[in-house]
């Protein structure tokens, strides 16, 4: 009842299709070619059972949507209209959506459990410098002075990366509120080496989420916990002599700050917030042993 208002050619002939068939070299699947028929009809019912008239989307469902309003004619007799915006893409060329991904792989979801707050604030501080002004203007509610005072910034350091900075803190403020977006750069700093001292529990709780995390007993701790132990225990080192290795070379750190002595023990002084102790093999392999609550 629906295949029959459509014709094979009519649909080869529609941009999205062309540009799959012809552009992104790989070709179509029948379930891509034909999911145009199951947009359309869901216009369609929605014309006819809820007085829906109009349909709005990215350009490149441009295709989709006059297949709707076909549809809707052919069957009914009624009229609809159709809206496109243009697609949010990269200076790469690479669009930014659920099915593509900055990086043609990835996608960020609004859901915590989907999207952490820390990889959503890692996910905008790490704009290519070509479109960071852009996306300050789309995506946070700065005014245009403060934007273009960040501009100017980047002209003049570009390597200290605030518009970055600034978009990743708005952006993940707005979607999970200010307390989670504070933690998350927290986070975000320590684990770009910066030495620590102390830590907010939310940051913790935060850092927590995104490294691998070993938990002793906080007596042990309080006692003392000799650090080619801990490394052991919690498989940075692989035997007590890599451990050995890895503290003499300079390669082990606690709480980001570089320990060389092989017999050295980590103790509660060392503990961020009283309850974890940041252990780093190299530049970016982290781990947090933490007591047990």
């Amino acid at each position: 009842d629906i295949g029959k208002h459509f014709s094979v050619n009519s649909m080869i002939a529609k941009e999205s299709v062309r540009w799959r068939l012809e552009e992104r070299g790989q070709g179509i699947s029948f379930t891509e070619f034909t999911y145009m028929l199951l947009q359309a009809y869901d216009f369609y019912h929605l014309h006819k059972y809820y007085g829906c008239s109009a349909q709005a989307g990215g350009k490149d469902q441009w295709g989709n949507i006059t297949a709707g309003i076909e549809l809707i004619r052919r069957m009914s007799g009624g009229s609809a209209h159709g809206l496109t915006f243009p697609l949010l893409t990269t200076a790469s060329g690479v669009k930014i959506g659920k099915t593509e991904g900055a990086q043609g792989s990835e996608m960020v979801w609004l859901d915590p459990q989907l999207t952490s707050p820390y990889r959503m604030y890692q996910y905008w501080i790490n704009t290519d410098d070509r479109d960071v002004v852009k996306f300050l203007k789309l995506f946070t509610f700065l005014g245009l002075e403060t934007i273009g005072e960040l501009e100017e910034t980047l002209r003049q350091n570009p390597g200290k990366r605030e518009p970055h900075r600034v978009l990743a803190l708005e952006f993940t403020k707005m979607v999970h509120g200010a307390e989670a977006a504070k933690a998350v750069r927290e986070v975000s700093e320590i684990l770009f080496g910066r030495e620590v001292h102390e830590i907010s529990p939310e940051a913790l709780d935060a850092l927590a989420a995104e490294v691998p995390v070993t938990r002793v007993s906080k007596d042990r701790l309080q006692a003392g916990m000799p650090l080619v132990e801990a490394l052991i225990e919690t498989k940075v080192a692989k035997s007590k002599r890599a451990a050995r290795d890895l503290i003499g070379q300079g390669g082990a750190y606690v709480n980001n700050g570089a320990w060389k002595d092989i017999e050295a023990k980590i103790d509660l002084n060392q503990a961020l917030s009283g309850r974890a102790v940041l252990l780093r093999s190299g530049k970016k392999t982290y781990h947090l042993l933490m007591t047990r609550e």
